[in-house]
């Protein structure tokens, strides 16, 4: 039998099921014992609430020490935890116990009723509800003396079958063991998804038959394909691993330039969080950084860092690469990524509202801050520094921000592409920008109305889809007309066969988390650019993409 979900990279796994241990029982609601005063379950419900806080900020900065993809974990971590040192959701924690709950109860009531709220609103805040959920689990289990829900020991390698993981599971499984991951929810551009991507693990996420794996079956779980294998055969083992000594062989191509078969080059760039992320990045051949995210110098914090502290971290990254390009994106605040001092509280869409360009322009000191310390670590090092706004929706964001960020002497000055109406001025952005970068997740998610983070409408979370396709076909043919350069840093630039048909609809560059790099490499080695041609033009018919609406 075949279960079919949507795969992340393009890894193989051939191994036994191991399911992620059930949730905890639901604490009965029964009347706190008379017994015990109010003020000890209060006591006791700070003390699990502090022990989860502290356990996760442990978690966070393990993972920033980890691999690369644990780095990437870190920033997520750090912000869950905040849920657990919530004061308004604590007092509402002792209230329920005042009136009689048990401490468990409270907890669990607590945390369901801020999950409601975040569900009703949807979208990136309906995924901060799951996350919310796992806290609450961690401190119920606290407070029962019990291990908290997570990833199962085992001595042997295992495929970890879950209906979804939590930022803290992924970000802590052992490589040594974790043969794959299997989720029957979660989209391709999930917590769960993007770090299992950042970290190499074969994964195949939002796989709804996944819920009849059993413990110690044998399964072949094909990312490329977005397949799980059960009962395999001799045979279908045997060319599951084979497909797995192709995959080590694109190794062999690290360090050597993106480039298709006959030659036609096409530049590898890697997605970086903070400056420590360039290590990978140049191990796995990175010709350049084609998406360097700011955020991590603004998480977590009450107010932005000073200049002189963001000079110091860009002029650090920067000095990794000299005369490499650097794309850096400018604060992408909003949505997923709140910042207390930035952001609107309580917006009632967030990934439609104040975010991205649309949040500095309302606080130029911000802009004008990050500016400023860019044009001064580019004058301090030798890389070749592009700057890009997020969120930008035409050519009037775009020419607002070009000339801003060249009177700060900044020499490259773009945009990102994440907003649909972009694509359809892409002629008159091509003719103030020097350069656009296409964020494919966000311009999947808006072009198709499918919120990126719900399981439900995964299936369209794939830039596959012909009308993304197309919107990028319409930035590439623009920026090839006018001279200007059209990159990916998206999701989809790390799908090997997908980075062929961008590249074949005219995309210049393409920029992806450094472990997708080798395979993408070797996938390009295999074409030349006239086949590349010849697969977008079949994709941008929807050859390639496949939704089933049949009952």
């Amino acid at each position: 039998m075949e279960i079919t979900g949507v795969g992340i990279g393009r890894g193989v796994a051939v191994g036994p099921v191991i399911r992620m241990a059930a949730a905890l029982p639901e604490p009965a609601d029964t009347p706190r014992s008379e017994s015990v005063p109010a003020e000890v379950e209060i006591k006791r419900a700070a003390g699990a609430l502090a022990v989860v806080n502290a356990d996760l900020r442990k978690r966070a900065e393990e993972a920033a020490n980890g691999d690369e993809g644990a780095k990437k974990a870190a920033p997520i971590l750090q912000a869950i935890s905040m849920f657990a040192s919530d004061p308004s959701l604590a007092q509402n924690i002792a209230n329920l116990i005042t009136g009689g709950k048990t401490a468990e109860r409270a907890v669990l009531e607590g945390f369901a009723a801020v999950e409601a709220m975040f569900k009703a609103l949807g979208g990136y805040q309906a995924e901060r509800a799951a996350d919310l959920h796992d806290v609450g689990q961690r401190v119920i289990a606290d407070l029962m003396g019990v291990p908290a829900p997570g990833v199962p020991y085992s001595e042997t390698p295992f495929v970890l079958v879950a209906e979804d993981l939590s930022p803290a599971d992924t970000a802590t499984l052992d490589l040594s063991k974790t043969l794959a991951i299997v989720t029957s929810q979660g989209g391709p551009t999930s917590h769960t998804a993007i770090l299992a991507r950042a970290r190499g693990i074969v994964a195949v996420v939002s796989a709804a038959g996944a819920d009849d794996l059993t413990d110690g079956e044998s399964v072949i779980v094909n990312a490329a394909n977005g397949t799980i294998t059960t009962k395999p055969t001799d045979a279908q083992i045997a060319a599951a691993e084979q497909a797995k000594a192709k995959a080590a062989k694109a190794k062999e191509l690290r360090g050597k330039p993106g480039a298709f078969k006959d030659g036609a080059h096409i530049p590898l760039l890697a997605n970086v969080g903070k400056p420590a992320d360039a290590e990978p990045a140049l191990e796995y051949g990175a010709e350049g950084v084609g998406l360097f995210r700011t955020e991590f110098l603004f998480l977590g914090n009450a107010e932005p860092p000073s200049v002189e502290e963001q000079t110091e971290a860009y002029a650090e990254l920067l000095g990794r690469f000299p005369g490499k390009k650097v794309v850096i994106r400018l604060l992408d605040a909003g949505a997923d990524k709140p910042l207390p001092f930035l952001t609107p509280e309580d917006e009632p869409n967030p990934a439609l509202g104040l975010r991205g360009l649309r949040t500095l322009r309302v606080h130029k000191d911000v802009i004008e801050g990050q500016l400023k310390a860019l044009a001064a670590a580019d004058a301090k090092t030798e890389a070749d520094l592009w700057v890009m706004a997020p969120m930008v929706a035409d050519e009037r964001e775009a020419a607002y921000f070009v000339k801003l960020g060249k009177s700060f002497g900044l020499k490259k000055v773009g945009v990102m592409a994440e907003v649909p109406s972009i694509a359809l001025m892409a002629d008159k952005v091509a003719q103030v920008a020097d350069f656009v970068s296409i964020g494919t997740n966000d311009l999947t998610q808006y072009t198709l109305a499918a919120d990126r983070t719900l399981g439900s409408v995964a299936n369209y979370q794939t830039a596959w889809h012909p009308a993304v396709l197309r919107a990028i076909k319409l930035i590439a043919d623009a920026g090839n007309k006018y001279g200007m350069p059209v990159g990916v840093c998206g999701e989809a630039a790390a799908d090997p066969d997908l980075a062929v048909v961008l590249a074949g609809l005219g995309v210049n560059s393409l920029s992806m988390t450094p472990v997708a790099l080798d395979d993408v490499r070797a996938e390009l080695a295999e074409w030349t650019l006239e086949d590349a041609r010849e697969k977008a033009d079949k994709a941008l018919d929807g050859d390639f993409y496949h939704l089933d609406w049949e009952d």
